[in-house]
């Protein structure tokens, strides 16, 4: 980057927080719940997602449109599918998440110095209480939601919606984010630099900056 860094983006889920129960534990609860054997998985489940993002807005009406997917595809009715949906609905706690690995050090680095905002996949209604819960909703001068605000990432649309908003040109924001799908390549089609959170993988395609957590953020090494 040529010029300062005015502003940072901060991804939410799996960056900053994770949940308290992971997916796996809501879908073997969800799958009890209508007494049948499980048929997919968390890992799944999330690999597959973007695939129903057409089903609309809410991340509740997408989870629907890929269980009962899920469920046909295993030779079940999908209105099974559409059980186990409402199963998980009922279980997932959306203000039942804690930090990721510093992640508060990194806000607590950031404040003050940037233009702050998240982009974050996910309706208000889902992610809202994630931010009450942690006690950082007033971290930010602005969330957008993509999915609801603007479309989903890796589309650029949600982060130069951000960007507007806080009044700084993509050359001189970063985004911190854990997906290579949407946070990495979502960034750099809407000109931004790119904080990668690594999970172990190889990098496609390749950001900007790699940390091992988001406490990486504190070392601001874009200065």
């Amino acid at each position: 980057m040529t010029r300062p860094v005015e502003a940072v983006l901060f991804d939410l889920d799996d960056t900053l927080c994770v949940y308290e129960q992971t997916a796996d534990e809501v879908l073997a609860a969800s799958f009890d719940a209508v007494g049948v054997d499980p048929f997919f998985d968390g890992e799944e489940y999330v690999a597959r997602f973007d695939e129903f993002l057409d089903a609309g807005e809410e991340i509740a009406e997408i989870r629907r449109a890929s269980f009962a997917a899920f469920a046909e595809e295993a030779g079940y009715d999908r209105e099974l599918g559409h059980e186990i949906a409402t199963a998980y609905d009922e279980r997932r706690d959306p203000r039942g998440v804690r930090f990721t690995p510093g992640a508060r050090e990194a806000l607590d680095a950031v404040a003050g110095d940037y233009r702050v905002g998240m982009v974050t996949n996910g309706d208000p209604t889902l992610q809202g209480p994630k931010l009450d819960s942690l006690g950082i909703d007033d971290c930010f001068e602005t969330v957008v939601h993509g999915g609801v605000d603007a479309p989903y990432k890796p589309d650029p649309e949600p982060f130069h919606l951000a960007l507007e908003e806080l009044g700084v040109a993509p050359e001189r924001a970063v985004h911190v984010g854990n997906s290579l799908e949407s946070d990495v390549r979502g960034a750099l089609a809407a000109g931004l630099d790119v904080a990668w959170i690594a999970d172990g993988r190889e990098p496609d395609p390749q950001p900007d900056y790699v940390f091992e957590t988001v406490a990486g953020v504190a070392d601001e090494p874009w200065r």
